[in-house]
């Protein structure tokens, strides 16, 4: 295989996917992402009355602890590609469990916000990035299909673990919730990554060559460098607009005028992930990688400008939640096709946790600043401004495409 050629161009057939594999990091990835993160903005308001603090004090914890697990992201990468990807997810869901206990028992802010900072580096250890990393090292010409599919199976955490936690909170208080998805990662989520480390050499010695065979980037190495550039403000920009909406998606809608429909309308966008990952498997496969990501990105932002000129008209809510799971679905698939697309499968792990760090430390300041925003100047300036940051990423994910266009058709016409 010559490595000027895309990798595309050698692909007979589609390779047969790991279907265990993928159920399993389905279930995790619900768990992990419900217990780790879509429930913390419906807690947060316990949290600060439990401590004696503001909701915006809370959120300030919550971002200062994204910024450290942006931090950590790299690291992560490096480790995934040293020791497996599913060695790091299963340590990963131990140390959440033990993080989420700590959080729950914590006597004081000191000792939540270390808990809260821990629970984001172990975040990093158990969701997609690990996740995706797993799938490319299992079958990395069948990776791009896995992602698809278990994005699709993970879109259900928001619409499962919000009305969960708004229903538990309604009877317990979030030290005895944190408890309780302490055992759900113990019992649930270790035991499913312990298989997937145990079963990597069952599935390497049943699948065939060109399952094992890597993938080549579309980048030759002299535009690597530029290529991740611009790959990582995107995300970074994406992520930061994403993140204000989904950390803050409840209790916005509640305080524009929504009350206790705003679970009920924060909920559709589960099901938007799942049906933006649905159109992509039927329908996306005439689209490059760097084409779903600039459309993830258009997507964001057409929800935040939705909202923001709706008010409190109903259908306009339910639009802009819509949009928005539309947008985030698709940017999880992006996540962790477009790196395999532009840089190939060697060193994937370490290639996508430099990417996360630069993401998650862009988006680790996004809960903060869009509380700050709101409770200053309102909801209408918070949402001009993250839309405006949007706008920026869809043009970072423009001259991406710009970027990879002549150079795949360059390694297209070499290879003929």
């Amino acid at each position: 295989m010559r490595p000027d050629v895309p990798a595309a161009a050698f692909v007979p057939a589609a390779p047969a996917i790991p279907v265990a594999t993928v159920a399993a990091l389905g279930l995790t990835q619900i768990i992990g992402y419900g217990t780790l993160y879509y429930s913390f903005s419906i807690l947060a308001p316990g949290m600060a009355a439990d401590l004696g603090l503001s909701v915006e004090q809370v959120f300030g914890v919550f971002s200062a602890s994204l910024f450290v697990g942006g931090l950590s992201a790299s690291f992560i990468g490096r480790w995934m590609d040293r020791f497996g990807a599913a060695m790091i997810m299963t340590f990963g869901s131990l140390l959440s469990a033990l993080a989420l206990l700590m959080c729950a028992w914590s006597p004081s802010i000191a000792v939540f916000a270390a808990s809260i900072v821990l629970l984001e580096v172990a975040s990093g250890m158990v969701q997609y990035q690990a996740a995706f990393a797993a799938l490319v090292e299992s079958r990395p010409r069948a990776a791009a299909r896995s992602i698809t599919y278990l994005t699709l199976i993970a879109g259900f955490a928001s619409t499962i673990f919000w009305p969960i936690a708004a229903s538990l909170g309604e009877h317990f208080t979030w030290r005895e919730i944190y408890v309780a998805y302490a055992a759900l990662n113990l019992a649930v989520c270790l035991p499913l990554h312990c298989w997937i480390m145990r079963n990597r050499k069952a599935q390497a010695a049943t699948s065939t060559h060109e399952d094992r065979a890597a993938v080549v980037g579309a980048l030759p190495a002299e535009a690597r460098r530029r290529g991740m550039r611009l790959v990582s403000l995107a995300f970074a920009l994406e992520g930061f607009a994403l993140s204000a909406m989904l950390t803050h998606m409840v209790p916005m809608l509640g305080t524009i005028g929504f009350g206790t429909a705003a679970v009920v309308i924060a909920s559709l966008f589960g099901p938007a992930q799942v049906l933006s990952r649905l159109i992509n498997m039927a329908f996306g496969k005439s689209l490059s990688p760097p084409a779903l990501a600039t459309l993830s990105a258009g997507l964001i932002v057409a929800a935040v400008v939705v909202l923001g000129l709706s008010g409190t008209w109903l259908p306009g809510a339910a639009a802009f939640a819509i949009c928005l799971g539309l947008g985030s679905g698709i940017n999880s698939i992006a996540q962790g096709s477009l790196p395999l697309w532009l840089f190939g499968s060697v060193g994937y792990g370490a290639i996508t946790g430099r990417m996360a760090a630069t993401r998650l430390a862009a988006g680790a300041t996004a809960p903060f600043v869009f509380s700050v925003l709101m409770e200053r100047f309102g909801i209408d300036v918070a949402l001009t401004a993250n839309a405006l940051l949007g706008a920026v990423g869809v043009a970072a994910f423009v001259a991406v495409a710009a970027l990879a266009r002549p150079v795949g058709e360059q390694a297209a016409r070499k290879g003929g």
